[in-house]
């Protein structure tokens, strides 16, 4: 049923629609980039004989300087607006994968995948932003689980695709082929989004209209922050969410390895866990609606939890069964996450905070790879995946005193 919109039609020129569209497809791109990595770090591994420590650094330093580039993408925004540096962003990360075509070693593959990380970090903030104000109010946190579910296709799509060109081709055909697909995508990115759209999203009448999504005023001072414990417990959990979830994928692909698993399989592997992710993604955010924030997510980490478990000691066939009801209770808690940051905030700085929030997750998830890596080198990656599995059931607590913030 079309969305009504009181300033725009119920077709595709809508631009709340359109900004969906367009932010769903730059989020597509982009997840595609961090999680095609996770089929190129065993072939790294091999090409240049690094240990799981090195391993992890490679995931660190992408993800690193993506959390970076969070707040700083976000303040940029502000100024010149959140097409033109979508876009570049875009961009700069196609340009790194390029270059990654190129790598000969350790070094170069850190600087390669540093540059991917920068033009990365551009696209969960502003996007994230663009539609939190797009959809202000009671579909908020739909419209953020739909953005989440497109992103989660580029993770499905992405891993799989750079796994079949890298054994058709070669790893370093497959990540040229990739940049450069990235590098026409921000051009449509950038002629398709609106650039400055007025209109009033559809909350309740005491509520004040929203910005131009290309020009979000800053007449709040500071984050924006409203409810700082509310904000705070949110991000320490999304923290460890994000921590053990790129610790798990970095190395459930050498547990595949060691079990016997091909190259072919591998990015089938991770696609089975990302198309459970994307129906997670994309179910729990109206679950959440429902039943309850904290109820959804605390049966998605138990089940997070055991589902790691089990994919320790199951067999490889087994263990394939089980991973896209894995990638469902994985990834599931984050759309719910994404969507409750804007309940803390000011509409106005919103791009700010949501831009620390994803500095905070994603810093979290650039350290866990290279401290289990650490683990894995020590006591086996077997050991390492049970120690990420345990650290899941740190947030249990943390959801009772988020509680409070959720009932105001």
């Amino acid at each position: 049923m079309p969305d009504s919109d009181p300033n725009g039609d119920s077709d595709g020129s809508n631009p709340r629609r359109r900004i969906l569209t367009v932010g769903g497809f730059a989020h597509f791109v982009h997840d595609g980039f961090t999680d095609c990595v996770y089929v190129l770090l065993p072939l790294w591994a091999a090409a240049f004989a690094l240990n799981h420590a090195e391993v992890g650094a490679l995931k660190m330093v992408m993800s690193g300087t993506m959390a970076a580039f969070q707040v700083p993408a976000g303040i940029l925004a502000e100024r010149y607006g959140e097409r033109a540096i979508l876009a570049w962003g875009t961009v700069v990360a196609g340009v790194g994968f390029i270059l990654l075509g190129w790598a000969d070693g350790f070094l170069s593959l850190l600087l390669f995948l540093a540059i991917a990380g920068l033009g990365g970090g551009t696209q969960h903030p502003l996007v994230s932003s663009l539609i939190s104000r797009a959809y202000a109010g009671a579909k908020r946190r739909a419209a953020l689980g739909t953005y989440n579910f497109t992103g989660d296709l580029g993770k499905v799509a992405a891993p799989a695709a750079v796994a079949a060109a890298a054994a058709a081709y070669g790893w370093p055909s497959s990540t040229i082929g990739y940049g450069l697909f990235a590098v026409v995508a921000a051009f449509f990115v950038f002629l398709l989004l609106p650039k400055s759209t007025q209109h009033r999203a559809v909350v309740p009448s005491s509520s004040v209209e929203t910005r131009p999504q290309d020009t979000p005023s800053a007449t709040s001072s500071g984050w924006g922050i409203t409810d700082s414990r509310g904000y705070s417990t949110l991000a320490a959990i999304g923290m460890i969410d994000s921590g053990v979830r790129m610790g798990f994928l970095t190395f459930v692909p050498f547990l595949l390895i060691d079990k016997g698993a091909a190259m072919e399989t591998l990015g089938f592997a991770l696609a089975l866990v990302f198309a459970g992710g994307a129906a997670g993604k994309l179910v729990c955010g109206f679950v959440a609606e429902r039943v309850g924030i904290l109820r959804t997510v605390i049966l998605t980490e138990l089940a997070t939890a055991g589902l790691m478990a089990a994919i320790i000691v199951l067999p490889l066939q087994q263990a394939l069964i089980a991973l896209p009801v894995f990638g469902i209770a994985l990834n599931g808690t984050s759309s719910v996450l994404y969507g409750t940051v804007g309940d803390f905030v000011d509409g106005a700085r919103q791009a700010r905070a949501y831009g620390l929030y994803y500095t905070l997750g994603i810093g979290a998830g650039a350290i866990s790879p290279i401290l289990f890596g650490v683990v894995s080198d020590l006591y086996g990656v077997s050991v390492a995946l049970k120690v990420i599995a345990v650290s899941v059931l740190v947030i249990l607590p943390l959801c009772r005193v988020l509680k409070p913030s959720l009932r105001h």
